[in-house]
């Protein structure tokens, strides 16, 4: 449902065309699973699952993993974050969150993202939300929550190999779930907050299983959008 309300804001108000995924055949029948609710199913099942990208083509995705598959399979393609868009939306209604004070948790797999890393912190003070930096932040940051702490999905290194065998040392290794949730429980015992935002999938597992209360920019910002 989530998912559906960014799709349509982004369609009205931006005409993207949209896709499922970087690359087509990607666990397709695994995420229409987990779909519960008839209806974001149905209108799961009829996006395209990838495109056929193009030199000259501009991609805004919410997917750090897509953004760095389509850079180093489509070097003439322009990848950004969707928030980059909504930055510098002026017709978007921000909600205001009144002050809050939070963390903000950058994630590995966008360290190198500048503009991502800058936008996501334009939309928290839209939000009016006071954040903080976490102690390792932008390209300094080692986190993405457990998804570093075990073996990757194949195709992530077959197709983007710099992010992901060359940029990638001594990570995605093999831990229990005991030693993971020990690794998020320490990382999140770091936060000076008791609230932590971040970008990434990842990132909020690893923050709900440390224990802190997490959030990711997409609920704060579309939970409640008509």
């Amino acid at each position: 449902e989530l998912s559906m309300k960014i799709q349509n804001y982004v369609t009205e108000h931006y005409g993207l065309k949209v896709v499922r995924c970087c690359v087509g055949g990607y666990k397709v029948k695994e995420f229409e699973d987990k779909i519960d609710a008839e209806s974001p199913q149905d209108r799961w099942r009829q996006l395209p699952q990838s495109a056929d990208f193009t030199a000259g083509d501009r991609v805004y995705s919410l997917c750090h993993n897509c953004n760095n598959i389509i850079e180093e399979m489509h070097p003439d393609v322009e990848v950004h974050s969707i928030w980059e868009r909504i930055a510098e939306d002026s017709e978007f209604r921000y909600p205001d969150s009144h002050g809050m004070k939070a963390t903000v948790q950058d994630c590995w797999r966008a360290r190198d993202r500048k503009d991502e890393q800058n936008a996501v912190r334009t939309i928290l003070g839209k939000m009016n939300i006071e954040y903080v930096e976490a102690p390792s932040n932008h390209e300094q940051t080692d986190f993405c929550g457990v998804s570093l702490y075990r073996p990757q999905p194949p195709r992530n290194p077959a197709l983007a190999p710099k992010h992901y065998v060359d940029q990638a040392k001594g990570l995605f290794g093999k831990h229990s779930m005991d030693e993971q949730k020990q690794k998020m429980t320490e990382h999140c015992s770091r936060y000076l907050t008791e609230v932590v935002i971040c970008y990434c999938h990842y990132c909020l597992e690893g923050l709900l299983l440390g224990g802190v209360e997490g959030y990711h920019l997409a609920q704060l910002l579309f939970d409640d959008y008509h």
